[in-house]
């Protein structure tokens, strides 16, 4: 794997690929002493600091160079061009990532390494979506035609475009309402490892995942070394030995949804409900003269004898003054017809204030909403720029309630929030009442993805004084800040839940699950150890295709998880499994079907998504010759 960036990204996805999934990485970096490099994370630190050294005592006239460093072969270069890269081995490499913070730097190395080597996977960070859809069907039709010629087949030649906002959005909202950033996306769906305690309740989950060691450090945990005798983590165990693991904690996959009050928006259409068209008091004052007209009425029927239609009739052109007066009549019918006339006076200024109210609530339809009087257990999001619109959009997406603050009245997201009616706050955050009008006393999180790291921690510190137990997750960009404020926030507020994240660093692991392939959805550590999540197409894989589920589970290498069925093929016939139980409203609304019946027979047309080792997914996807060959 050959990683090319100028910050703290690069480091991160380096980290990723030796730590998580275990590659062999190429660094190429721009030259210490000509480049401020951000913080660097975890060994890749070490691995710097060790290279600055080597670095100042070099030659003056050296301008470039390559050092094994940290187990990682570090490139020193301003801009990968086509001698930087052909010495980094991106003609013998199987992925290249291309993560500068510069779009048109990013493609131009991209074109370059297509033509270097056609059969390179390529994942590149592009902030312009539109753009990077283009950049991505023109190197896959490059790659398409170059494998043409070439009768090399089973090389993944995919071009991945993805941005820091789109990846880093999941792992913000994971943690926001489940209180990790450990999770797999697919199809619509946050997915998350949850360690469950022996004799401890709360289900099965959606599958078991692995059975943990006695003394292991858990979901996520940092790869202790273990005690004597004690019986490693289990990967994909099957029935049995679950049933048997007497004593033994176990990891489950679950969904990660959000139980709290649901947000009493409007659908986002432009004509509004009918209890918003008008205020409250005026629906009570158009119903106080509805009453008067109807007393009249009732009364008029009473003192003259007409029938009560006639009455009513008579009682309104009394009411708009185009009657006769009653003129000789008794004194009676007088008196009604002066009280009808009074009632009409008081009909029109109501009259004219339901039209403007009318006219006042159509025209903002389309403008910023309030949050409501009663809201609670909702989301605070601070922010709404280019991470801030994704996780706004991501929250809503998984139905749940959300109130935004904003400082800037231009600002990208307010468009987005304008059109899903989400409440937004106008305001400095550091101000005095701007976060109390955005309920956070009655907040479930608080989300502060600005793009000011003091103004993020200025607004967790000062909502932890309002709420001490309130959830709170911090966009920071320097990793050695945010784990500095997470340790603080840790021991100042125990018992609250605190989660302090560099973009780079929830971003990282979307850009190393592209880079090991297009079929990767992520990945999730037990222990020691890693779990791998993808989705491939039956066709093609003989341990897969015409077996049943139960015949194609292999434990300790990979397990079925769920079958897509969404209509894409052939694979949605009659033939599909029943979707049943607790799963029925998740698998229709993701196009997933959880539970699958161990009998169910998988076709060559159907997708599935399992969970695998790393070995077990490398033989699945006969990558075992190519990457012993490759270490040869």
């Amino acid at each position: 794997m050959v990683v090319c960036g100028d910050d703290g990204l690069a480091h991160r996805l380096a980290a990723e690929l030796r730590g998580v999934y275990g590659e062999q990485v190429t660094l190429v970096v721009p030259a210490a002493e000509r480049t401020v490099r951000p913080p660097v994370v975890g060994r890749a630190r070490a691995a710097s600091a060790a290279l600055l050294d080597r670095v100042v005592n070099a030659a003056a006239g050296r301008t470039g160079g390559s050092e094994p460093v940290g187990g990682e072969r570090l490139v020193e270069a301003a801009e990968a061009t086509e001698a930087v890269l052909a010495d980094a081995g991106v003609e013998r490499a199987a992925a290249l990532a291309l993560v500068y913070d510069d779009d048109e730097t990013n493609i131009r190395a991209a074109l370059t390494a297509r033509r270097l080597n056609p059969r390179l996977r390529l994942v590149l960070r592009l902030y312009n979506r539109r753009l990077g859809q283009h950049i991505e069907e023109l190197l896959d039709q490059a790659a398409t035609l170059a494998a043409g010629d070439d009768s090399g087949g089973g090389f993944d030649a995919s071009t991945t475009v993805l941005s820091d906002a789109d990846t880093a959005a999941p792992a913000l909202v994971a943690s926001a309402v489940a209180g990790t950033s450990k999770v797999v996306q697919t199809d619509g769906l946050l997915l998350r490892a949850v360690e469950r305690v022996p004799g401890q309740g709360g289900g099965a989950g959606l599958a078991t995942l692995a059975l943990l060691s006695g003394t292991g450090n858990g979901v996520g945990g940092g790869g202790g070394s273990g005690v004597a005798g004690e019986q490693g983590p289990e990967l994909l165990p099957d029935a049995v030995a679950v049933r048997d693991a007497v004593g033994r904690g176990t990891v489950v996959l679950e969904q990660v949804s959000y139980a709290g009050p649901s947000l009493p928006a409007g659908r986002g259409g432009v004509v509004p409900p009918f209890a918003s068209l008008f205020s409250r008091r005026l629906r009570w004052s158009l119903a106080g003269l509805v009453g008067c007209v109807a007393a009249l009425a009732v009364a008029l029927s009473v003192v003259t004898g007409e029938h009560p239609l006639f009455a009513t009739y008579e009682t309104l052109l009394d009411l708009f003054a185009i009657n006769d007066p009653a003129l000789g009549a008794p004194i009676g019918r007088q008196i009604l017809q002066l009280l009808a006339g009074l009632v009409g006076l008081l009909l029109l200024p109501v009259l004219l204030a339901a039209v403007l109210e009318a006219l006042g609530t159509f025209r903002s339809a389309s403008a910023l909403r309030k949050p409501p009087r009663g809201l609670g257990g909702h989301v605070v999001l601070l922010g709404l720029g280019k991470i801030g619109t994704r996780v706004l959009t991501r929250l809503r997406e998984l139905d749940i309630p959300v109130v935004c603050v904003e400082a800037g009245a231009e600002a990208r997201g307010l468009a987005t929030a304008r059109r899903l009616r989400v409440p937004v706050v106008l305001g400095d955050v550091t101000q005095e009442g701007v976060l109390e009008a955005a309920k956070i006393h009655r907040a479930h999180a608080l989300l502060a993805v600005t793009s000011s790291d003091t103004t993020n921690l200025e607004a967790a510190l000062y909502a932890r004084s309002v709420r001490p137990d309130l959830r709170v997750v911090l966009r920071l960009y320097d990793d050695d800040f945010a784990t500095a404020v997470y340790r603080t926030l840790r021991a100042a507020h125990p018992r609250a839940s605190t989660r302090s994240r560099s973009v780079s660093h929830l971003a990282a692991p979307a850009f190393a699950g592209a880079m090991m392939g297009r079929q990767i959805l992520g990945a999730i550590p037990v222990e020691r150890r890693v779990l791998l999540f993808a989705a491939l197409e039956v066709g093609g894989h003989p341990q897969l295709e015409g077996r049943t589920v139960g015949e194609a589970f292999r434990a300790g290498a990979w397990r079925v998880l769920a079958l897509d069925t969404a209509p894409s093929g052939a694979g949605s016939g009659s033939s599909e499994p029943a979707v049943e139980g607790a799963y029925e409203e998740a698998a229709v609304a993701s196009g997933l079907v959880w539970d699958l019946p161990d009998t169910y027979v998988l076709k060559a047309a159907d997708r599935v998504v399992l969970a695998a080792t790393r070995r077990g997914l490398a033989e699945l996807l006969g990558r075992r010759g190519e990457r012993e060959r490759a270490g040869a």
